[in-house]
């Protein structure tokens, strides 16, 4: 089993079809094949059905995939590893963060980092906290900043805890709250705007209804942070957010829930059985000293509260 063949195979698997898997990894479509059907005889199992035009995995192929993307994802984390024993002049940092946190708190602290290691490659993918989690999981990411607790059936990660950010109910500035707070139960037959699966929010949103007993009502439902938080201005209805995202819009307003409130905790983590790179290494100290002197300096964006010392 070769990693080129293994390239090859998620290629195929991904884009479901042969000529187009080939064009993305620039070799001619008959050598691609060829060595699909050396992975497939090696591994002594059929990893597509080929019907009519139509390419899907077969049970074997499903299996396989998983495992395939983690060694490639492993095998570029080693490239870049061995490259940065020049001394971190070069190298790369694949960080996940939630969209809150790359609106407000993160760009300060990339911006750090870069005038520090300025020939070090910085990707952030942003994205809700299930879907960071799954990332890690995948080795599609040195580090990221999710959301804790972590659910029964998440990896198992190394996670640091270091910031608690509160929750508020978001409206239109011109349906402002006329009072200091609000309560979960106000928001029974409101209209809401609610984020896609895979975001943390959504989670703690439906359950603090369902435990106040009742089930919200979707106006929309879906969208990412900055739609979300659009959708709330065009009135289309209320949503959960942290606080830090109503920096710089004086269209929203943001009301508190009454206490002890709705909040959550964030964690730097990475993967338990992939120690992090060099480079990801120097950016978590970057990351975690500019958290630390943001919180004694009273510097955090609105609602964020220092965990880490």
């Amino acid at each position: 089993m070769q990693l080129q063949q293994l390239a090859y195979f998620v290629a195929v698997a991904e884009t479901r079809h042969f000529t187009q898997a080939a064009e993305r990894m620039r070799v001619a479509q008959p050598s691609l094949s060829k060595q699909i059907k050396t992975l497939e005889d090696d591994l002594g199992a059929r990893l597509f059905s080929r019907a009519r035009g139509n390419v899907t995995l077969t049970a074997a192929g499903e299996a396989l995939l998983p495992l395939a993307r983690r060694i490639l994802a492993d095998a570029d984390t080693a490239r870049q590893e061995v490259a940065e024993l020049a001394g971190l002049r070069r190298g790369r940092v694949r960080l996940g963060a939630t969209p809150s946190l790359c609106a407000g708190l993160l760009a300060d602290a990339l911006a750090r980092f870069h005038r520090a290691y300025p020939g070090i490659e910085l990707l952030v993918e942003e994205g809700g906290s299930r879907d960071l989690v799954r990332a890690l999981a995948r080795g599609q990411l040195d580090l990221s900043m999710i959301i804790m607790p972590l659910h029964s059936d998440d990896p198992v990660l190394v996670t640091e805890e270091i910031l608690r950010e509160n929750l508020v109910v978001v409206a239109p500035s011109r349906e402002a709250s006329r009072g200091p707070y609000l309560r979960i139960e106000d928001l029974r037959g409101r209209s809401m705007v609610m984020f896609r699966r895979g975001y943390d929010l959504r989670e703690a949103t439906l359950a603090a209804c369902r435990q106040a007993g009742f089930e919200p009502r979707f106006a929309v439902e879906g969208g990412e942070m900055d739609a979300v938080l659009r959708f709330v201005e065009a009135g289309l209805g209320v949503a959960v957010v942290p606080s830090m995202v109503l920096d710089g819009r004086p269209g929203l307003s943001g009301t508190p829930l009454a206490p002890p409130g709705l909040s959550r905790t964030i964690a730097l983590a990475h993967r338990k059985d992939v120690e992090p790179t060099r480079a990801a290494q120097a950016f978590r100290e970057i990351l975690l000293a500019f958290v630390v002197e943001s919180g004694h300096e009273g510097t955090l964006p609105q609602g964020v509260e220092l965990i880490a010392e």
